[in-house]
């Protein structure tokens, strides 16, 4: 399946992780504190809240895309439909609302909470960590995705086996399998038990 590549307009830094304020929770997702986003990212890493979105549309297709050349971590690599982390106090579906807006020019359908998934992924290319406190949220793109190119260097639906394939040929972000395999479950019952989700 071709990709749709996004129209660069600006080379702008797609975020200034310095400015931005991350949510720091405890194992069991308690809110403990706060931490700058890039300072969260360093070695060893700050567990932190996050989540992460997965749309599909009518076939049963996920939207899956290529994370920016120019974001400061896992720049240039394929991953979910959307994932960001929610500002202090943010409720998470509330953000992942938000950022999905944000990045795809889309406000999900039917988006539903899919559980939690705590991980700690360190990103050998940038030498970053994610240790975090993830909540997953799946549902469905009814209307034109519109990317923001500062965010989103292209995009594309792709099936199970069109998935796999991808994977095999990679790259994909450290944490894709992780917040994919924990949000089967969800995915399933979004698009059907013989989806091959």
């Amino acid at each position: 399946m071709p990709t749709t590549p996004v129209t660069t307009a600006s080379s702008a830094q797609a975020d200034a992780p310095e400015t931005i304020m991350l949510e720091l929770v405890d194992e069991d997702g308690h809110t403990i504190g706060t931490a700058e986003k890039l300072a969260a990212h360093r070695a060893p890493g700050q567990l932190h809240r996050a989540f992460s979105v997965f749309l599909f549309d009518e076939q049963g297709r996920l939207l899956i895309q290529r994370r920016a050349l120019s974001k400061y971590h896992s720049p240039g690599v394929w991953s979910n439909t959307c994932c960001g982390h929610p500002y202090p106090g943010e409720a998470p579906f509330a953000a992942a609302a938000r950022r999905t807006h944000e990045e795809l020019g889309v406000s999900p359908s039917l988006m539903a909470e899919a559980g939690t998934v705590r991980y700690n992924h360190p990103d050998p290319a940038s030498g970053l960590v994610e240790q975090e406190f993830n909540h997953l949220f799946v549902g469905l793109v009814q209307a034109a995705v519109r990317p923001d190119p500062e965010e989103i260097s292209e995009y594309v639906f792709v099936s199970p086996a069109e998935l796999e394939k991808r994977c095999a040929d990679g790259p994909f972000s450290a944490w894709f399998m992780t917040v994919l395999d924990a949000a089967r479950p969800a995915i399933r019952e979004l698009t059907g038990a013989q989806s091959g989700w």
